[in-house]
């Protein structure tokens, strides 16, 4: 009897002793660069990591050119801490930073995984963040991928090289390229990033056979650009897209010839004609310098490499990658002048010419409320909605796909509504980027007072989208039917509010208006 009990209390004692060495192992995973160490949620449903550098910093001699691999480190790597952000200057006011940022050395990603095994061969989403290729960072409160994952997913954020660093081209660099190409670096580090993804994800429980991209803004553009590249072929197997995509009628795509010619006369203005005198630069004044040219400066280019053409012509082929895709935007992207029934008619025959009763037809103006509501959706179609309702038409011919319009318009903060404000408070509006915080079950970033009903919309969003990644397919217990976007079913629009439907996209005829007075894709060549 005392034998038994000593035997007990020797197994406890050894079960005790090993079990803090299960909980330590648990958060330690080794990659393919070295070891890394994470940190538990509060709740202690999702591991997360911080920081994991995903290739070298592109500093130096790495100025302006492909991402390399990372060094390999010894030991254990605390990712407890965000990377620096890329660097940017104050470019969005709603953009919030948890990182100590910015820098030139800023190609780092984030995984939160909810796997309690690397056996657990989870769906893997990877965010990509907006910011007009000029700004942003994977550190934003927004895009925290804790909730999300908590919904069954891997979930991944990285940072990529933004506006000068990012997209700066010249003749000297495509000469060293060894690819001919140069410009869209900010592309290339994505690409660097899935591939880390390929080779690493298992390791966190996630499976590198089902992985989906998934965007906002830029970042929408992005995953757009990703399923048309053959460097990015075979790196996922679903997409999603947050407003926007390369068939926009003001974001065009240079070729890069003229890039080339632009970027060079920004490096005569700045008295740096080499390369390297360019890479001699400070960061902190080739910055301000570009800063000076404007927001939305540097772009990605057809490269004839990245891109080998332009990407409406690539879609257009059918030569883009064949996943299924959920794409949509926001009832009320851009702030747009109201007009009176005269402005806009007379506006509409100065841009439309012989064309203009068509268009009126479809943008009407015969009263004050027509011509505002039309100014208004012009607005949002010419910014944003038709380059993304186009995406979704031309991908419809390869794969399944999901249209949705998000109607939430997110509460005024308290102090926009004080009495003591002289002016009043801006209509409530689901404008640009609004949903991002719903996609992540992160209403908190924000200091909003939430209502019940945007806490359940958020809760269905979070479901559709990681439904979407598990199965390529948004539906699921307890969610309204969000049917598949297609002429046998008239072209359904999931409208996203607090009680979500399907119905057709009003907004369709508008679509198709445009889209046939719009110039076809240019010539596929990068010259």
């Amino acid at each position: 009897m005392n034998r038994t009990n000593a035997l007990g209390k020797e197994v406890m004692l050894i079960l005790a002793m090993l079990l803090p060495a299960s909980a330590l192992a648990a958060d330690h995973v080794r990659t393919d660069r070295g070891t890394v160490e994470g940190t538990l949620s509060a709740d202690g449903k999702v591991q997360i990591y911080r920081g994991i550098p995903f290739a070298a910093p592109p500093v130096g001699a790495l100025r302006w050119g492909d991402p390399q691999p990372a060094a390999r480190w010894k030991g254990v790597l605390k990712a407890t801490q965000f990377g620096a952000r890329c660097m940017q200057g104050h470019v969005f006011g709603d953009m919030v930073f948890r990182d100590n940022g910015p820098s030139e050395d800023c190609l780092y990603l984030n995984v939160w995984t909810p796997a309690a095994s690397p056996k657990a061969h989870l769906p893997v989403m990877v965010w990509i963040y907006g910011g007009g290729f000029a700004a942003g960072s994977a550190s934003e409160p927004r895009q925290d991928g804790e909730n999300l994952a908590k919904k069954g997913v891997v979930v991944v954020s990285f940072n990529y090289r933004l506006g000068v660093f990012g997209f700066f081209t010249s003749a000297d660099l495509a000469k060293e390229s060894g690819h001919n190409a140069s410009g869209n670096y900010g592309l290339l580090d994505q690409v660097a990033a899935l591939e880390w993804v390929r080779r690493n994800i298992a390791a966190f429980g996630g499976d590198p056979g089902q992985v989906t991209i998934f965007g906002e803004s830029a970042g929408s553009f992005s995953v757009s650009a990703l399923m048309a590249s053959p460097l990015a072929r075979g790196l996922f197997q679903r997409a999603i897209g947050e407003s926007g995509a390369f068939f926009s009628t003001t974001l065009v795509v240079k070729t890069l010839t003229q890039s080339e010619v632009g970027d060079a006369k920004f490096a005569d203005s700045i008295g740096a004609t080499t390369l390297a005198a360019l890479r001699a630069k400070p960061a902190a004044e080739l910055l301000a310098a570009a800063s000076k040219q404007g927001v939305i400066r540097f772009w990605p280019n057809i490269d004839g490499y990245f891109l080998p053409e332009d990407v409406r012509a690539i879609y257009a082929a059918g030569k883009e990658a064949p996943v299924p895709l959920l794409a949509g935007w926001n009832r009320d992207e851009v702030g747009f002048p109201p007009s009176t029934p005269e402005k806009f008619k007379a506006q509409a025959r100065k841009m439309y010419g012989d064309k203009a009763d068509d268009f009126l037809k479809v943008f009407p103006a015969d009263t004050d409320e027509q011509a505002e509501q039309s100014a208004h959706d012009l607005g949002r179609d010419q910014f944003i909605a038709y380059s993304t309702w186009k995406w979704v038409e031309m991908q419809m011919a390869v794969a399944p796909v999901y249209e949705y319009e998000f109607d939430d318009a997110p509460p005024q903060p308290a102090s926009a509504n004080r009495a003591a404000s002289d002016k009043p408070a801006p209509p409530p509006a689901a404008y640009h980027s609004a949903e991002i915080e719903f996609v992540f079950e992160a209403l908190p970033s924000k200091n909003l007072p939430w209502r019940p009903e945007d806490e359940k919309l958020s809760d269905m969003m979070s479901s559709y989208w990681s439904n979407f990644a598990k199965t390529g397919n948004p539906n699921g217990p307890g969610l309204p039917d969000w049917p598949a976007y297609n002429a046998a079913a008239d072209y359904p629009v999931m409208h996203l509010s607090a009680t979500p439907n399907a119905a057709r996209a009003e907004q369709r005829d508008q679509f198709v208006f445009l889209d046939t007075v719009l110039p076809a894709a240019p010539p596929s060549n990068s010259n």
